[in-house]
Formats: structure tokens, sequence, C-alpha cells
């Protein structure tokens, strides 16, 4: 299959390897062109512009940053909506608000093409085994074209309905992400301000039920103190701040998301937005 992949960061470069791994004819575009390197160099072929990554492609896959990035890549000059093929597939893996993600689709059926958003649950490490979660929202037969590469990609795809419906399932999903965290965060550092040690702390609460499985991950981090970014925190201050609008329009009220994305908008304010978002125990300690 002739694939377009647009967005190489953390998670892009690494998903888009899976697809050349596989054998997949691979055509990729990205803003900072050095992070297409190791690709190119073992058999991608680089565009020099979103237009060009998309000719002739029978998907494109896009893992973008923001809105913001995705409506300027697609739209504006050289962008890649204009230039798809009647009857292709646009794999959107970005997180983005459910509302965006409509209006993307009726842009892009304008032009003849399938929107699929499809974001992920996984960080790096799963992303580079192969090992991601897909929450897709879009037509069934859409789906099914595109299931090689969501097996290539990830151990399982969660078909949630309509388009938007995967970004609506990751809107909820982070919020239970970065809640967990800042609320480990806390205990953790109120439990040493009681006098128990962090190790003590660790070893009874990662046991318990009152813990998510993922906070054994980063409590490694935690313990050396070395924050490389796995799911960078500026990311989920914006993805906290997407589910708040969700609820805002949906007339749901979220007290605890708000005060949670307000702890990560004041550890990004402190110089940690770059840094793996276990690192809001960093802010909270300090």
């Amino acid at each position: 299959m002739r694939i377009g992949f647009i967005g190489l960061g953390i998670m892009g470069r690494r998903m888009a390897r899976n697809l050349l791994d596989d054998g997949h004819e691979l055509v990729v575009y990205n803003r900072t062109p050095e992070k297409a390197d190791a690709l190119t160099a073992a058999g991608a072929v680089w565009a020099d512009t979103p237009s060009a990554a998309v000719r002739d492609v029978d998907v494109l896959v896009t893992m973008l940053a923001t809105h913001v990035v995705i409506q300027t890549l697609a739209l504006e000059e050289d962008g890649f909506l204009a230039a798809m093929p009647k009857g292709s597939r646009w794999l959107d893996c970005s997180t983005v608000h459910p509302g965006f993600v409509r209006w993307m689709a009726g842009l892009a059926g304008a032009h003849g093409v399938h929107l699929i958003d499809a974001p992920v649950a996984g960080t790096k490490g799963p992303a580079a085994a192969g090992e991601l979660v897909f929450l897709a929202g879009g037509r069934k037969a859409d789906i099914d074209f595109c299931r090689p590469l969501f097996d290539c990609m990830g151990r399982k795809v969660v078909h949630l309905g309509g388009v938007g419906q995967g970004a609506a399932m990751k809107m909820v999903f982070n919020l239970m992400l970065g809640s967990a965290m800042a609320a480990y965060a806390e205990a953790l550092v109120l439990g040493e301000a009681l006098g128990l040690s962090r190790s003590t702390l660790a070893e009874v609460l990662l046991a318990a039920p009152v813990s998510a499985p993922f906070l054994k991950i980063k409590q490694a981090l935690i313990d050396q103190e070395d924050f490389e970014a796995h799911f960078p925190l500026r990311w989920m201050r914006k993805d906290l701040q997407l589910a708040s609008q969700s609820a805002y329009e949906q007339g749901v009220a979220t007290p605890g998301l708000n005060a949670v994305k307000e702890i990560y908008a004041l550890a990004e304010k402190a110089g940690l937005g770059k840094q793996d978002f276990a690192a809001v125990w960093k802010f909270l300690a300090e």
C-alpha cells in the first residue's frame, strides 16, 4: 500500500517506521525535515511539501500536535487535502477536539476523501513496539480498509462510531490519565510530608486497587528524577483543555478536570512543559 505520513514527532516517526518495516511504500513530510532522516535512510521517500506527500497515496496518516497545525498543513498553500486522490482515506491519529474532527471530515468529504479519526492510547514505547490502541471513529468500510495499518502500528483498534467519536473517547481517556497522575503525585508529596518514605508509599499504593497500572511506569521516572518525555506535559495540558472545552459545549460540569488542568498549566509555566507529564510530581514536590 502507498502511504503518506505527515508528523514525525515522538510518536509519528515510530509509527511510520513500523509501516516501512512492514513493506509499505512510505512518503513522509515533517515541518522539521531532519526528523525524517532515519526513515529516508531506511527507504522512505521525502516530500518537500504536504501536497507532495499525498499524491497517488491510498492512505494518509497524520500525527500532529494541535488542530492549528492540522488546519495549516491541510488547507493552506501546498496543503495536502486538495491534493489527495478522490476515494483515498485520511487516518488522523492526532488528539484534537471532536468538533474540529467533524468539521475537517466535512471538508475532506467535499474533496472525495474519507476521514477516520483514530487517536491512540499509548506512548513512545508502545508506538515503537507496534502495541498502540487506536480509538477510531468513521465508516466501518474505511476502518476495515485501514485495518492492515492498524495491525502494523498497534495491537487493537476500537471502533466507537461515526467520525469524531474516536476523538471523543480520547477526551475521556486523557481526562482520567492526567487526573490519575496528578492525584498520585499529590499522594506522594503528602505522604512524604507525613514522614513516609517515597519507596514505601510507592510499594503500598502501586500494589493497591486505588492505583492505575500505568503509574508503575511513571514511578520509575520519579525514582530517577529523569523526566525524558514519553508524553510531554504540555500536550497533556492541551488535551485536558480540549476535554474542558468539550464539557462546556455539552453542558457538563467538570470541576475536578478544571482543577487538574490548571495544575498542569502551572507546571508548564514553571518550565516543565517539554518533560514527561509525570513531572507534575516535580512541580508539586518543589
